[in-house]
């Protein structure tokens, strides 16, 4: 009988890919065809996906391209039209599209759910691939869940108790302009958004530059599974993560507190590089990584699901959209 109420839902090839524990459920046509010809059942069995695991990859679908993207990631909730207290440059491609984080080729983004670093953060983050690298280029994902479980309970617990202070410098022409961070170049608009947010600041060089402290969570319980999540940016803020002789220049040209960013523990105090290390080395080996083919559509739960980008050569183009 379901067959013959909505035959699209047994025409579809559905397989788990799975690495160092984290893992994927994908969908494909068995005949090719575009995502509509597959609604509405697909929507249900994607959100199920999603909780269970954590992602869903769509592959072998006609090309949705970036006008459709915004389309069907509403299909999840409300798409963001704006990337605010955003941390990386993006473009914004649509009405909900943006590009993915424009950084150079050569650079490795590490691990992260999106905008962990603050206390408002996207449900869910959708990725399209519309132009694949000519070589690597992937967007690897770790389950969060897991990530959780394989550190060490006592960096946890000391996270869990201390929680995370994040350190913005916005102005220095290092980063990200304020301007941009906020969408506005008023501030007034600004400091309004500071204080609701609970983000202290303060106006830098003349009202020239700013700079920013937010103390945020270090885990999460997700409001639909329950389940508790490693769930910051803790390692990738923190200035040992940018590579020794990027490190060196900057802190030639600037003094630590003028960074463009950093992280310490929620009372200030220094985060110890070594609990860092080991967690970048948890993320590592719980990776799943896949080539992107043109047309796949990578569907993540933001909670549940870390996400990053390996460094590539030729051409890509990876757009996305993001839930409330």
């Amino acid at each position: 009988m379901d067959a013959l109420i909505n035959p699209t839902e047994h025409a579809l090839h559905e397989r788990v890919i799975e690495s160092n524990g984290t893992r994927v459920l994908e969908f494909r046509p068995k005949d090719g065809g575009a995502l509509d010809a597959f609604m509405p059942a697909l929507p249900a069995r994607i959100e199920r996906g999603m909780c269970e695991y954590g992602g869903v990859l769509l592959r072998g679908f006609d090309a949705l391209g970036a006008n459709g993207l915004d389309g069907f990631a509403s299909r999840f909730g409300q798409t963001l039209h704006a990337y605010e207290f955003g941390s990386t440059p993006r473009s914004k491609i649509g009405k909900g599209v943006f590009s993915s984080t424009e950084y150079p080729a050569d650079q490795w983004i590490d691990q992260h759910n999106e905008q962990s670093y603050t206390r408002r953060w996207p449900a869910s983050i959708f990725f399209y691939c519309e132009i694949a690298a000519e070589e690597n280029g992937a967007t690897p994902v770790a389950d969060s869940r897991v990530v959780l479980e394989r550190l060490d309970p006592a960096l946890r617990r000391r996270f869990a108790e201390r929680r995370v202070m994040y350190v913005r410098n916005y102005g220095n022409g290092l980063d990200v302009p304020w301007e941009q961070v906020f969408g506005t170049d008023d501030r007034a608009e600004v400091e309004r958004y500071c204080r609701a947010n609970d983000i202290a600041y303060e106006w830098l060089d003349d009202g020239e530059a700013l700079r920013t402290r937010q103390v945020c969570q270090s885990e999460w319980r997700h409001p639909l599974t329950g389940e508790t999540v490693w769930f910051n940016q803790a390692h990738l803020f923190h200035v040992s993560n940018l590579p020794a002789d990027v490190r060196e220049a900057l802190l030639d040209v600037v003094d630590e507190d003028r960074l463009p960013r950093n992280t310490y523990f929620g009372d200030g105090t220094p985060i110890d590089t070594a609990m860092l290390d080991e967690i970048r080395a948890v993320y590592r080996d719980t990776m799943l990584a896949f080539p992107w083919q043109p047309g796949d559509l990578l569907a993540l739960d933001n909670v549940l699901m870390s996400h990053g980008r390996a460094p590539f050569k030729g051409k890509r183009r990876v757009l996305v959209a993001m839930t409330g």
